[in-house]
């Protein structure tokens, strides 16, 4: 019965919320950024809209760790993917300055590739060498432009199972190169919300949580500290999921 009640929810409040809020947000983000400042424009309206999303969809959120975070200091955050709802988690409640490091098709997506050009988020393009290095020239030029951070999925695409797949090495590489920490983040509980399978059904009602892992700083400099911090931040993200998505599932997506 409670499931039908929050599916008529959703089609009810929800949804239309979700849409609107979108709209609206991506005007607010095009015009703060056009004719005011980009770092306050381009990140805030995105965390007020994540939060308001998760809200609505009326999802428990709980957040761990952000004792670990410094001000002022800047990071690269690498989480699991679980499934959409990680986007409002991570926006909403991180509590950082940051930019997204997304696959350049949603840069298509109507209204949401708008704001995300406009507050110059950061699209990876591997369609030729020449794409891979500007989307990386974009990201070292965000990270050494002071108090902002980025966020990257390092396994490159959602879970179809809730497991982790492997992280691939570009933002480690990129902490490496810029001698900049690396903070672990786990996602629980979106894929409970909407398994990528699941993309157009109704979310179904369950807590999220966010677990914000102690920084991982640069032991050197090179090939030994990219592995070493990509082994570590994937130990400590696995340490914290759910006993059902612990394990590695292999990732057809990869």
């Amino acid at each position: 019965m409670m499931k039908y009640l929050y599916r008529i929810y959703q089609i009810l409040v929800a949804l239309p919320v979700t849409v609107l809020m979108t709209i609206w947000t991506a005007f607010l983000v095009g015009a703060g950024c056009t004719l005011g400042n980009g770092h306050y424009w381009g990140y805030y309206p995105g965390r007020w809209w994540a939060k308001v999303i998760a809200r609505i969809f009326l999802l428990p959120v709980t957040i761990e760790g952000r004792e670990h975070l410094e001000p002022n200091q800047s990071y690269v955050f690498v989480a699991n993917h679980q499934g959409a709802f990680d986007i409002f988690l991570i926006y909403g409640f991180l509590g950082r300055n940051f930019k997204w490091m997304m696959k350049y098709q949603l840069g298509r997506i109507p209204f949401v590739g708008y704001a995300c050009r406009k507050s110059h988020q950061i699209f990876v393009d591997k369609r030729g060498p020449s794409h891979v290095k500007a989307t990386y020239d974009k990201a070292r030029e965000t990270l050494q432009h002071g108090n902002c951070s980025v966020v990257v999925f390092p396994e490159g695409a959602r879970s179809f199972t809730g497991h982790m797949g492997k992280f691939k090495k570009g933002a480690f590489a990129l902490a490496d190169e810029l001698q900049l920490p690396v903070v672990p983040l786990t996602i629980n509980g979106s894929f409970n919300v909407m398994p990528r399978m699941k993309d157009c059904h109704f979310a179904t009602w369950h807590p999220l949580k966010l677990t914000i892992h102690q920084p991982i700083y640069p032991i050197g400099q090179g090939c030994q500290n990219i592995q070493a911090t990509m082994h570590q931040a994937y130990d400590s993200v696995m340490s914290s999921l759910t006993p059902e998505y612990q394990g590695d599932v292999e990732n057809p997506d990869q």
